[in-house]
């Protein structure tokens, strides 16, 4: 077996046993060629730099040191370019590390380059101007979904054993159900978004990307925590995430819904298998599954979209020249700065009671089940309209029709690779959990995963030659 195809966790075991060094792993990802647009930008000098520069395994090393990983081109990372997905900022440079940065090379994890992402990482594809369009090693016809499209390709391809990802409205757990993978949006709060802190609303957070559970926890562990000069924070873990991968859950309340919440959406009979045979699943491990209603109003829906627009428009206040930008970066700019500042207020007020009123509704639930997307991973392209970007953000909406709700409700939501269509094309479920309850989500997936193995890697990775 090549070192590709074992889980981070095993390569990280490898390194501790002293049967891989860490300067080895990073030369045979540097060696597998990226034909699924993972990368904007690869480091593998300063990789290799950072492999060599780590010395012998301190004894306090967590599972994944001397692991290579990846950073999403939206991170600021000091002397590697950070594009942010867009022309505009295709030979930018960053002076400073974000604080994701700093967690993954302090936990001795080298960065093999900056993942794709499309502009501003506002789009659920990824097809930017700076780079091929990420693309699902599945059907490399089809998207890799986004905005961590790239990091997902990048996992999903064995070109990154694990990554890093960030999701305000899904950009995690789209990419995960296109790519066949493990993908979690951590609680509100959950890792830290120094120094910037660009998100005012409270909607985006860092968080893993991976091929199983137990590598999701192990990256999980890696980026959480608080730093210094946090707005809010979530509670510390009693124990290492990794940790709950290897205990019972317990018997819990699961709630579903299928109907989708931000758009009237037809949903593919494929994506509705993989939610039922979950369900049937959950109850087959002792879980009582409970139909509900859809727990936030349609109101909600404009409300979210104005605070989407105010982010985007954030994002290139003070760009002198906006002619470089993509038509819907240019579209969703002119509505965010439509907003008065009052207005903007109030959406993000509005935004908390409609969150209060959604958990409310699911307190007397463990885990809440719903597909992760309405369809299985679609044709580069097909989401995309230049010409009529509210077109291309309406197609958005009917695929990926309720994933933003947790990161609204800043619950912590899993989707895992639990289906394969007769063509061959991977689908998610999502899994989300009461706020600062990441422990009992993973341990749920673990035992999920254990019940249903996925396959590691698609057809077209597995076994694939160095």
């Amino acid at each position: 077996m090549d070192l590709h195809e074992l889980t981070a966790l095993e390569q990280g075991t490898l390194v501790a046993t002293g049967e891989a060094t860490p300067a080895e792993l990073v030369e045979h990802y540097a060696a597998r060629a990226d034909g699924v647009g993972a990368f904007v930008t690869r480091t593998t000098e300063q990789a290799v730099a950072e492999a060599a520069a780590l010395g012998p395994r301190p004894d306090d090393a967590g599972p994944l040191w001397g692991v290579p990983t990846a950073i999403k081109d939206l991170n600021a990372t000091r002397g590697v370019r950070s594009t942010f997905g867009s022309a505009a900022f295709a030979d930018f440079v960053p002076d400073v590390d974000d604080e994701v940065t700093l967690r993954l090379r302090a936990a001795g994890m080298p960065s093999l380059g900056k993942t794709n992402t499309p502009e501003f990482g506002s789009p659920c594809y990824t097809e930017p101007d700076v780079a091929p369009p990420a693309v699902t090693p599945w059907d490399t016809s089809r998207t890799a979904g986004g905005s961590s499209g790239g990091a997902a390709a990048a996992v999903a391809a064995a070109l990154a054993p694990v990554a890093q990802g960030s999701d305000g409205g899904g950009s995690i757990r789209i990419p995960a159900s296109c790519c066949g993978l493990v993908g979690l949006k951590p609680t509100r709060g959950r890792i830290s978004g120094a120094p910037m802190y660009g998100d005012p609303v409270g909607l985006a957070t860092a968080g893993p990307l991976a091929r199983t559970v137990r590598d999701a926890a192990a990256l999980l562990d890696v980026l959480a925590g608080r730093a210094v000069g946090d707005p809010f924070w979530a509670p510390a873990p009693d124990a290492p995430f990794l940790s709950a991968t290897e205990r019972e859950p317990g018997r819990l309340r699961v709630a579903r819904f299928a109907e989708p919440i931000i758009t009237r959406a037809e949903v593919d009979p494929e994506c509705l298998k993989a939610w039922d045979d979950a369900s049937a699943l959950l109850a087959s491990l002792g879980h009582e599954v409970e139909d509900v209603p859809v727990p936030l109003p349609p109101d909600a829906v404009p409300t979210f979209e104005t605070c989407w627009a105010v982010l985007t428009a954030q994002s290139v206040v003070n760009l002198p020249d906006r002619s470089v930008l993509r038509p819907l970066t240019r579209w969703l700019t002119e509505r965010g700065e439509a907003v008065s500042g009052p207005e903007f207020g109030l959406a993000i007020g509005a935004m908390r009671r409609y969150a209060a009123q959604a958990l409310a509704a699911l307190a007397p639930y463990d885990v809440v089940l719903t597909p992760t997307l309405a369809q299985p991973p679609v044709p580069v392209g097909a989401l995309r309209d230049d010409e009529d970007p509210a077109a291309d953000f309406e197609a958005q909406k009917r695929f990926t029709p309720w994933t933003s709700a947790w990161n609204v409700t800043g619950m912590p939501a899993i989707s895992l690779p639990l289906h394969v269509t007769p063509e061959g094309l991977p689908v998610g479920v999502m899994l989300a959990a009461r706020p600062a309850e990441e422990a009992l989500l993973l341990s749920l997936a673990a035992q999920i995963e254990t019940a249903a193995p996925w396959p590691l890697l698609p057809p077209s990775v597995a076994g694939s030659p160095r």
